[in-house]
């Protein structure tokens, strides 16, 4: 069974960071790319940013490329994202997703829990 968690969310402050994890089990985590979307109160889902099965490549929505970085660590089975330079805008649920390949720009088919992410001051 495919289980992804997130964690790492919270209330931070404009202008903070924070670190997201999402721990991946049930399947081969370094044959897939993954994928971090979020959604903010009212609104609908929205692309974040994408990392190909190897890591080497990485994609970001316009809305925090310079700012959010996603990495991962396949020996720990882990997807990463570091939110620096936090905005309001910012806040919403953040979800990981696996993709159906190994590559960028495919679909979701799985998708964990979410975590919280409150950027407020």
């Amino acid at each position: 069974e495919v289980q992804l968690v997130e964690s790492g969310g919270g209330l931070v402050q404009p202008g903070g960071s924070l670190r997201l994890s999402c721990a991946a089990s049930g399947f081969t985590f370094s044959n897939y790319a993954m994928t971090w979307v979020r959604q903010a109160p009212g609104k609908g889902l929205e692309w974040v940013s994408s990392i190909n099965s190897g890591g080497g490549i990485t994609t970001y929505a316009d809305s925090v490329k310079g700012r959010f970085t996603i990495s991962r660590d396949n020996g720990k089975n882990t997807l990463y994202l570091q939110m620096n330079s936090l905005k309001p805008e910012d806040t919403a649920v953040y979800y990981c997703a696996k993709l159906l390949s190994s590559r960028i720009g495919t679909v979701r088919d799985y998708r964990g829990q979410g975590t919280q992410v409150t950027v407020s001051s």
